[in-house]
Protein backbone atom coordinates (compact mmCIF):
# COMPACT_ATOMS: atom_id res chain seq x y z
CA UNK A 1 0.00 0.00 0.00
CA UNK A 2 1.03 3.64 -0.30
CA UNK A 3 3.11 5.07 2.56
CA UNK A 4 0.43 7.53 3.79
CA UNK A 5 -2.09 4.69 3.89
CA UNK A 6 0.35 2.35 5.68
CA UNK A 7 1.04 5.06 8.26
CA UNK A 8 -2.67 5.71 8.75
CA UNK A 9 -3.53 2.02 9.15
CA UNK A 10 -0.64 1.54 11.60
CA UNK A 11 -1.75 4.60 13.57
CA UNK A 12 -5.38 3.48 13.75
CA UNK A 13 -4.37 -0.10 14.55
CA UNK A 14 -2.44 0.99 17.65
CA UNK A 15 -4.68 3.90 18.72
CA UNK A 16 -7.53 2.12 20.50
CA UNK A 17 -9.08 3.22 23.78
CA UNK A 18 -5.56 3.30 25.29
CA UNK A 19 -4.44 6.84 24.31
CA UNK A 20 -7.83 8.20 25.44
CA UNK A 21 -9.01 6.25 28.48
CA UNK A 22 -5.49 5.53 29.79
CA UNK A 23 -4.36 9.19 29.94
CA UNK A 24 -7.70 10.21 31.46
CA UNK A 25 -7.11 7.72 34.27
CA UNK A 26 -3.42 8.67 34.38
CA UNK A 27 -4.33 12.35 34.78
CA UNK A 28 -5.32 11.51 38.36
CA UNK A 29 -1.59 11.30 39.16
CA UNK A 30 -1.05 14.91 38.08
CA UNK A 31 1.62 16.39 35.75
CA UNK A 32 3.91 13.37 36.19
CA UNK A 33 1.64 11.79 33.56
CA UNK A 34 3.03 14.27 31.00
CA UNK A 35 6.56 13.21 31.88
CA UNK A 36 5.79 9.52 31.41
CA UNK A 37 4.00 10.07 28.08
CA UNK A 38 6.83 12.18 26.62
CA UNK A 39 9.80 10.16 27.88
CA UNK A 40 8.00 6.85 27.50
CA UNK A 41 6.94 7.40 23.89
CA UNK A 42 10.33 8.78 22.75
CA UNK A 43 12.73 6.42 24.54
CA UNK A 44 10.58 3.29 25.07
CA UNK A 45 7.38 3.18 22.99
CA UNK A 46 8.85 4.58 19.77
CA UNK A 47 11.89 2.32 20.07
CA UNK A 48 9.65 -0.68 20.82
CA UNK A 49 7.39 -0.04 17.81
CA UNK A 50 10.26 0.69 15.44
CA UNK A 51 12.22 -2.41 16.46
CA UNK A 52 9.20 -4.72 16.27
CA UNK A 53 8.33 -3.36 12.83
CA UNK A 54 11.86 -3.48 11.43
CA UNK A 55 12.65 -6.93 12.84
CA UNK A 56 9.53 -8.15 11.06
CA UNK A 57 10.53 -6.38 7.84
CA UNK A 58 14.00 -7.99 7.99
CA UNK A 59 12.49 -11.46 8.55
CA UNK A 60 9.91 -11.41 5.77
CA UNK A 61 6.96 -10.14 7.82
CA UNK A 62 7.15 -12.73 10.62
CA UNK A 63 5.12 -12.27 13.79
CA UNK A 64 6.84 -11.34 17.05
CA UNK A 65 6.42 -14.83 18.53
CA UNK A 66 8.51 -16.29 15.71
CA UNK A 67 11.15 -13.55 15.95
CA UNK A 68 11.38 -13.94 19.74
CA UNK A 69 11.93 -17.67 19.36
CA UNK A 70 14.75 -17.07 16.91
CA UNK A 71 16.62 -14.71 19.25
CA UNK A 72 15.63 -15.71 22.80
CA UNK A 73 15.29 -19.46 22.34
CA UNK A 74 12.57 -22.03 21.67
CA UNK A 75 10.81 -21.80 25.08
CA UNK A 76 10.46 -18.04 24.58
CA UNK A 77 8.78 -18.67 21.24
CA UNK A 78 5.88 -20.49 22.87
CA UNK A 79 5.71 -18.14 25.86
CA UNK A 80 5.51 -15.21 23.45
CA UNK A 81 2.94 -17.03 21.31
CA UNK A 82 0.75 -17.62 24.37
CA UNK A 83 1.09 -14.05 25.66
CA UNK A 84 0.44 -12.60 22.19
CA UNK A 85 -2.70 -14.65 21.55
CA UNK A 86 -4.11 -14.04 25.05
CA UNK A 87 -3.39 -10.31 24.82
CA UNK A 88 -4.93 -10.06 21.36
CA UNK A 89 -8.03 -11.90 22.55
CA UNK A 90 -8.32 -9.47 25.46
CA UNK A 91 -7.85 -6.53 23.09
CA UNK A 92 -10.41 -7.89 20.65
CA UNK A 93 -13.00 -8.53 23.37
CA UNK A 94 -12.38 -5.23 25.18
CA UNK A 95 -12.73 -3.42 21.86
CA UNK A 96 -16.02 -5.18 21.20
CA UNK A 97 -17.61 -4.62 24.60
CA UNK A 98 -16.24 -1.06 25.07
CA UNK A 99 -17.52 0.47 21.80
CA UNK A 100 -20.80 -1.46 22.10
CA UNK A 101 -21.43 0.05 25.54
CA UNK A 102 -20.55 3.55 24.28
CA UNK A 103 -22.94 3.21 21.33
CA UNK A 104 -25.78 1.76 23.40
CA UNK A 105 -25.48 4.50 26.03
CA UNK A 106 -24.75 7.35 23.64
CA UNK A 107 -25.95 10.55 25.28
CA UNK A 108 -25.35 14.25 25.05
CA UNK A 109 -26.92 15.05 28.42
CA UNK A 110 -30.11 16.14 26.66
CA UNK A 111 -32.78 15.68 29.34
CA UNK A 112 -30.58 12.94 30.70
CA UNK A 113 -31.73 10.51 28.02
CA UNK A 114 -29.69 8.40 25.68
CA UNK A 115 -29.86 9.06 21.96
CA UNK A 116 -31.15 5.53 21.28
CA UNK A 117 -33.32 5.15 24.38
CA UNK A 118 -36.39 3.00 23.77
CA UNK A 119 -35.05 1.44 20.56
CA UNK A 120 -33.12 -1.70 19.67
CA UNK A 121 -30.03 0.51 19.25
CA UNK A 122 -29.98 1.00 23.03
CA UNK A 123 -29.13 -2.69 23.44
CA UNK A 124 -25.45 -3.46 24.03
CA UNK A 125 -26.04 -6.98 22.74
CA UNK A 126 -27.21 -5.55 19.41
CA UNK A 127 -24.03 -3.52 18.98
CA UNK A 128 -21.85 -6.46 20.08
CA UNK A 129 -23.42 -8.52 17.29
CA UNK A 130 -22.85 -5.76 14.70
CA UNK A 131 -19.22 -5.27 15.72
CA UNK A 132 -18.66 -9.05 15.79
CA UNK A 133 -19.87 -9.31 12.18
CA UNK A 134 -17.61 -6.47 11.05
CA UNK A 135 -14.60 -7.94 12.86
CA UNK A 136 -15.19 -11.36 11.32
CA UNK A 137 -15.41 -10.00 7.76
CA UNK A 138 -12.37 -7.71 8.18
CA UNK A 139 -10.36 -10.62 9.66
CA UNK A 140 -11.05 -12.87 6.68
CA UNK A 141 -10.62 -10.56 3.68
CA UNK A 142 -7.25 -9.05 2.61
CA UNK A 143 -6.23 -5.92 4.51
CA UNK A 144 -6.45 -3.61 1.49
CA UNK A 145 -10.05 -4.62 0.61
CA UNK A 146 -11.91 -3.17 3.62
CA UNK A 147 -9.51 -1.75 6.21
CA UNK A 148 -7.36 0.04 3.65
CA UNK A 149 -10.42 1.68 2.10
CA UNK A 150 -12.44 2.80 5.13
CA UNK A 151 -9.59 3.78 7.46
CA UNK A 152 -9.02 7.19 5.83
CA UNK A 153 -12.53 8.17 6.95
CA UNK A 154 -11.97 6.72 10.42
CA UNK A 155 -8.66 8.57 10.62
CA UNK A 156 -10.32 11.88 9.78
CA UNK A 157 -12.89 11.36 12.55
CA UNK A 158 -10.19 10.45 15.09
CA UNK A 159 -8.08 13.49 14.16
CA UNK A 160 -11.12 15.77 14.46
CA UNK A 161 -11.78 14.41 17.93
CA UNK A 162 -8.21 14.94 19.14
CA UNK A 163 -7.40 18.29 17.60
CA UNK A 164 -10.93 19.67 18.00
CA UNK A 165 -10.66 19.14 21.75
CA UNK A 166 -7.06 20.46 21.81
CA UNK A 167 -8.00 23.61 19.88
CA UNK A 168 -10.99 24.28 22.13
CA UNK A 169 -8.82 23.76 25.22
CA UNK A 170 -6.26 26.29 23.98
CA UNK A 171 -8.96 28.76 22.93
CA UNK A 172 -10.62 28.42 26.32
CA UNK A 173 -7.29 29.20 28.00
CA UNK A 174 -7.33 26.29 30.45
CA UNK A 175 -4.66 26.48 33.12
CA UNK A 176 -2.88 23.16 32.60
CA UNK A 177 -0.72 22.01 35.55
CA UNK A 178 3.02 22.32 34.95
CA UNK A 179 5.57 19.54 35.32
CA UNK A 180 7.48 21.76 37.77
CA UNK A 181 4.50 21.45 40.12
CA UNK A 182 4.53 17.63 40.23
CA UNK A 183 5.37 17.56 43.93
CA UNK A 184 2.09 19.33 44.75
CA UNK A 185 -0.09 16.65 43.13
CA UNK A 186 -1.01 13.14 44.25
CA UNK A 187 -3.58 10.55 43.28
CA UNK A 188 -6.91 11.17 45.10
CA UNK A 189 -6.90 7.54 46.26
CA UNK A 190 -3.27 7.77 47.43
CA UNK A 191 -1.96 5.29 44.84
CA UNK A 192 1.84 5.62 44.36
CA UNK A 193 2.99 6.76 40.92
CA UNK A 194 5.34 3.84 40.30
CA UNK A 195 4.62 1.28 39.02
CA UNK A 196 0.88 1.98 38.73
CA UNK A 197 1.22 4.86 36.23
CA UNK A 198 3.26 2.68 33.85
CA UNK A 199 0.29 0.28 33.60
CA UNK A 200 -2.38 2.97 33.59
CA UNK A 201 -0.93 4.85 30.61
CA UNK A 202 0.42 2.24 28.24
CA UNK A 203 -0.76 2.90 24.67
CA UNK A 204 0.26 6.56 24.93
CA UNK A 205 3.78 5.67 26.10
CA UNK A 206 4.66 2.00 25.44
CA UNK A 207 2.36 -0.89 24.62
CA UNK A 208 3.11 -4.50 23.71
CA UNK A 209 -0.08 -4.61 21.65
CA UNK A 210 1.67 -2.42 19.07
CA UNK A 211 4.20 -5.19 18.40
CA UNK A 212 1.37 -7.48 17.33
CA UNK A 213 0.27 -4.90 14.76
CA UNK A 214 3.64 -3.91 13.27
CA UNK A 215 4.09 -7.19 11.31
CA UNK A 216 0.85 -6.41 9.45
CA UNK A 217 2.38 -3.21 8.12
CA UNK A 218 5.77 -4.85 7.67
CA UNK A 219 4.05 -6.98 5.01
CA UNK A 220 2.68 -3.95 3.15
CA UNK A 221 5.45 -1.32 3.44
CA UNK A 222 7.23 -0.52 0.14
CA UNK A 223 10.72 0.21 1.47
CA UNK A 224 12.35 -0.49 4.83
CA UNK A 225 13.70 3.08 4.86
CA UNK A 226 10.11 4.15 5.58
CA UNK A 227 10.11 2.21 8.85
CA UNK A 228 11.01 5.18 11.02
CA UNK A 229 8.22 7.28 9.55
CA UNK A 230 5.61 4.52 9.83
CA UNK A 231 6.44 2.69 13.07
CA UNK A 232 8.17 5.35 15.17
CA UNK A 233 6.02 8.13 13.71
CA UNK A 234 2.70 6.43 14.46
CA UNK A 235 3.77 5.95 18.10
CA UNK A 236 4.59 9.65 18.49
CA UNK A 237 1.28 10.59 16.84
CA UNK A 238 -0.51 8.43 19.40
CA UNK A 239 1.46 10.09 22.21
CA UNK A 240 0.20 13.49 21.03
CA UNK A 241 -3.39 12.28 21.48
CA UNK A 242 -2.48 10.93 24.91
CA UNK A 243 -1.01 14.31 25.91
CA UNK A 244 -4.21 16.08 24.82
CA UNK A 245 -6.46 13.87 26.93
CA UNK A 246 -4.14 13.92 29.94
CA UNK A 247 -4.16 17.74 29.80
CA UNK A 248 -7.94 17.89 29.45
CA UNK A 249 -8.37 15.47 32.33
CA UNK A 250 -6.26 17.60 34.65
CA UNK A 251 -7.63 21.00 33.68
CA UNK A 252 -11.24 20.74 32.50
CA UNK A 253 -13.13 20.12 35.73
CA UNK A 254 -13.48 22.92 38.31
CA UNK A 255 -12.28 20.88 41.29
CA UNK A 256 -9.15 19.67 39.49
CA UNK A 257 -8.14 16.07 40.10
CA UNK A 258 -10.91 15.59 42.67
CA UNK A 259 -13.48 16.72 40.10
CA UNK A 260 -12.01 14.33 37.54
CA UNK A 261 -12.10 11.53 40.10
CA UNK A 262 -15.79 12.19 40.82
CA UNK A 263 -16.73 12.03 37.12
CA UNK A 264 -14.73 8.80 36.62
CA UNK A 265 -16.42 7.28 39.66
CA UNK A 266 -19.84 8.25 38.25
CA UNK A 267 -19.39 6.94 34.71
CA UNK A 268 -15.79 6.00 33.97
CA UNK A 269 -13.52 7.63 31.36
CA UNK A 270 -16.38 7.45 28.83
CA UNK A 271 -18.36 10.01 30.84
CA UNK A 272 -15.30 12.27 30.93
CA UNK A 273 -15.10 12.11 27.13
CA UNK A 274 -18.81 12.86 26.85
CA UNK A 275 -18.70 15.91 29.12
CA UNK A 276 -15.53 17.33 27.56
CA UNK A 277 -16.51 16.90 23.91
CA UNK A 278 -20.07 18.17 24.30
CA UNK A 279 -18.92 20.99 26.58
CA UNK A 280 -16.28 22.15 24.10
CA UNK A 281 -17.73 21.28 20.70
CA UNK A 282 -21.49 21.33 21.24
CA UNK A 283 -23.89 18.51 20.39
CA UNK A 284 -22.98 18.29 16.68
CA UNK A 285 -19.23 18.49 17.24
CA UNK A 286 -19.56 16.25 20.28
CA UNK A 287 -21.25 13.60 18.15
CA UNK A 288 -18.32 13.53 15.70
CA UNK A 289 -15.79 13.56 18.54
CA UNK A 290 -17.49 10.72 20.40
CA UNK A 291 -17.65 8.76 17.15
CA UNK A 292 -13.87 9.23 17.06
CA UNK A 293 -13.63 7.63 20.50
CA UNK A 294 -15.82 4.76 19.29
CA UNK A 295 -13.88 4.37 16.04
CA UNK A 296 -10.50 4.19 17.80
CA UNK A 297 -11.08 0.85 19.56
CA UNK A 298 -12.93 -0.64 16.59
CA UNK A 299 -9.95 0.05 14.33
CA UNK A 300 -7.72 -1.78 16.81
CA UNK A 301 -10.09 -4.65 17.53
CA UNK A 302 -10.47 -5.72 13.91
CA UNK A 303 -6.71 -6.00 13.40
CA UNK A 304 -6.31 -7.72 16.79
CA UNK A 305 -8.27 -10.69 15.47
CA UNK A 306 -6.42 -10.57 12.16
CA UNK A 307 -3.13 -10.64 14.11
CA UNK A 308 -4.24 -13.75 16.04
CA UNK A 309 -4.99 -15.50 12.76
CA UNK A 310 -1.62 -14.60 11.27
CA UNK A 311 0.32 -15.38 14.47
CA UNK A 312 -1.17 -18.87 14.74
CA UNK A 313 -0.81 -19.59 11.02
CA UNK A 314 2.85 -18.46 11.13
CA UNK A 315 3.64 -20.83 13.99
CA UNK A 316 2.11 -23.87 12.31
CA UNK A 317 3.12 -22.84 8.78
CA UNK A 318 -0.53 -22.90 7.70
CA UNK A 319 -0.87 -20.91 4.48
CA UNK A 320 -3.57 -18.22 4.50
CA UNK A 321 -3.89 -17.67 0.76
CA UNK A 322 -7.16 -19.64 0.62
CA UNK A 323 -10.36 -18.35 2.24
CA UNK A 324 -11.14 -21.80 3.74
CA UNK A 325 -7.79 -21.84 5.56
CA UNK A 326 -8.56 -18.44 7.05
CA UNK A 327 -11.96 -19.69 8.25
CA UNK A 328 -10.39 -22.76 9.88
CA UNK A 329 -8.24 -20.48 12.07
CA UNK A 330 -10.68 -17.60 12.53
CA UNK A 331 -13.87 -19.43 13.53
CA UNK A 332 -12.52 -20.96 16.79
CA UNK A 333 -11.01 -17.58 17.70
CA UNK A 334 -14.37 -15.84 17.47
CA UNK A 335 -16.15 -18.59 19.40
CA UNK A 336 -13.65 -18.18 22.27
CA UNK A 337 -13.95 -14.38 22.04
CA UNK A 338 -17.74 -14.63 22.38
CA UNK A 339 -17.46 -16.54 25.66
CA UNK A 340 -14.88 -14.07 26.98
CA UNK A 341 -17.35 -11.22 26.37
CA UNK A 342 -19.50 -12.74 29.13
CA UNK A 343 -16.78 -11.92 31.69
CA UNK A 344 -16.92 -8.54 33.40
CA UNK A 345 -15.26 -5.67 31.51
CA UNK A 346 -13.18 -4.58 34.52
CA UNK A 347 -11.69 -8.06 34.97
CA UNK A 348 -10.73 -8.30 31.31
CA UNK A 349 -9.19 -4.81 31.32
CA UNK A 350 -7.20 -5.57 34.50
CA UNK A 351 -5.43 -8.57 32.99
CA UNK A 352 -5.13 -6.86 29.61
CA UNK A 353 -3.09 -4.08 31.24
CA UNK A 354 -0.56 -6.51 32.74
CA UNK A 355 -0.24 -8.79 29.70
CA UNK A 356 0.17 -5.71 27.51
CA UNK A 357 3.26 -4.48 29.37
CA UNK A 358 4.61 -8.01 29.80
CA UNK A 359 4.57 -8.35 26.02
CA UNK A 360 6.26 -4.97 25.53
CA UNK A 361 9.08 -6.07 27.85
CA UNK A 362 9.55 -9.31 25.90
CA UNK A 363 9.76 -7.31 22.66
CA UNK A 364 12.38 -4.93 24.08
CA UNK A 365 14.56 -7.85 25.16
CA UNK A 366 14.05 -9.53 21.78
CA UNK A 367 15.22 -6.28 20.19
CA UNK A 368 18.23 -6.24 22.51
CA UNK A 369 19.19 -9.79 21.52
CA UNK A 370 18.70 -8.94 17.84
CA UNK A 371 20.94 -5.87 18.03
CA UNK A 372 23.56 -7.66 20.13
CA UNK A 373 23.78 -10.65 17.79
CA UNK A 374 24.12 -8.32 14.79
CA UNK A 375 26.88 -6.30 16.46
CA UNK A 376 24.78 -3.13 16.80
CA UNK A 377 24.30 -0.73 19.72
CA UNK A 378 21.83 -2.60 21.92
CA UNK A 379 21.57 -0.18 24.87
CA UNK A 380 18.78 1.67 23.07
CA UNK A 381 16.46 -1.28 23.81
CA UNK A 382 18.21 -2.64 26.91
CA UNK A 383 17.69 0.55 28.97
CA UNK A 384 13.89 0.74 28.52
CA UNK A 385 13.81 -3.07 28.82
CA UNK A 386 15.47 -2.82 32.24
CA UNK A 387 13.00 -0.16 33.38
CA UNK A 388 9.99 -2.16 32.20
CA UNK A 389 11.33 -5.36 33.82
CA UNK A 390 11.68 -3.58 37.16
CA UNK A 391 8.18 -2.13 36.77
CA UNK A 392 6.73 -5.58 36.07
CA UNK A 393 8.30 -7.05 39.20
CA UNK A 394 6.97 -4.20 41.35
CA UNK A 395 3.52 -4.46 39.76
CA UNK A 396 3.24 -8.24 40.30
CA UNK A 397 4.09 -7.79 43.99
CA UNK A 398 1.48 -5.08 44.62
CA UNK A 399 -1.38 -5.32 42.07
CA UNK A 400 -4.81 -6.57 43.17
CA UNK A 401 -5.01 -9.21 40.45
CA UNK A 402 -2.03 -11.03 41.99
CA UNK A 403 -2.10 -12.80 45.39
CA UNK A 404 1.05 -11.29 46.91
CA UNK A 405 -0.16 -7.95 48.25
CA UNK A 406 3.27 -6.67 49.34
CA UNK A 407 3.76 -3.09 50.45
CA UNK A 408 4.93 -0.43 48.03
CA UNK A 409 8.27 -0.21 49.85
CA UNK A 410 9.01 -3.90 49.31
CA UNK A 411 7.94 -3.66 45.66
CA UNK A 412 10.16 -0.61 45.19
CA UNK A 413 13.19 -2.40 46.62
CA UNK A 414 12.48 -5.51 44.53
CA UNK A 415 12.25 -3.38 41.40
CA UNK A 416 15.56 -1.66 42.20
CA UNK A 417 17.29 -5.02 42.80
CA UNK A 418 15.90 -6.29 39.48
CA UNK A 419 17.20 -3.23 37.64
CA UNK A 420 20.66 -3.52 39.27
CA UNK A 421 20.92 -7.23 38.41
CA UNK A 422 19.98 -6.62 34.77
CA UNK A 423 22.34 -3.66 34.57
CA UNK A 424 25.27 -5.78 35.80
CA UNK A 425 24.45 -8.37 33.17
CA UNK A 426 24.24 -5.71 30.43
CA UNK A 427 27.62 -4.28 31.48
CA UNK A 428 29.11 -7.76 31.16
CA UNK A 429 27.66 -7.98 27.64
CA UNK A 430 29.15 -4.59 26.73
CA UNK A 431 32.58 -5.67 28.00
CA UNK A 432 32.29 -8.93 26.08
CA UNK A 433 31.20 -7.12 22.90
CA UNK A 434 34.15 -4.71 23.14
CA UNK A 435 36.52 -7.65 23.69
CA UNK A 436 35.19 -9.42 20.60
CA UNK A 437 35.50 -6.21 18.58
CA UNK A 438 39.10 -5.72 19.74
CA UNK A 439 40.01 -9.30 18.79
CA UNK A 440 38.50 -8.85 15.31
CA UNK A 441 40.66 -5.73 14.78
CA UNK A 442 43.78 -7.63 15.92
CA UNK A 443 43.05 -10.45 13.45
CA UNK A 444 42.63 -7.95 10.64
Amino acid sequence: MSTPKVFLVQFLNIAGLGPIFGPIMGALYGPVAFLWIVLGSIFAGGVHDYMSGMMSVRTGGKSMAEITGNYLGEPSRYVMLFISVVLLLFVGVVFIVGPAALLANLTFDVDGKGVFEGTIFASKTFWIAIIFVYYFVSTIVPIDKIIGKIYPFFGAVLMFMAFGVAGAMIYDGLAIPEITDMAHYSHPAGIPVWPALIFTISCGAISGFHATQSPLMARTIKNEKLGRKVFYGAMIAEAVIAMIWAAVGMAYFPDGLNGLSDVISAGGPGLVVNKVTVGYLGIAGGLIAILGVIVAPITSGDTAFRSIRLTISDRFDFTQSKIMNRLVVALPIFVIAFFITQIGFKSIWMYFSFSNQLLSTFVLWTGTAYLYQHGRTFLITAIPGTFMSASLVAYILTAKEFPFGFSHEIALNAGIVTAIAITIYIISLVIKARGNLKQSYVKK
